[in-house]
């Protein structure tokens, strides 16, 4: 795995049953935005949640 950069940021992502992805939240690290991802899935809503260098 590359060392995350300094300037680098993570999106987490959202899809819906229909398909349709939206934008949750912009992170400044990979661990955060990775936490909330985690945070979203352990709702119990049939959503998928991703990251993804922005």
């Amino acid at each position: 795995m590359q060392a995350e950069r300094a300037s680098q940021r993570w999106v987490v992502w959202r899809q819906d049953d229909n398909g349709n992805r939206y934008e949750v939240r912009r992170c400044d690290t990979r661990a955060e935005a990775e936490q909330l991802a985690a945070e979203m899935e352990a709702r119990g809503h049939k959503q998928l949640y991703w990251v993804a260098p922005l």
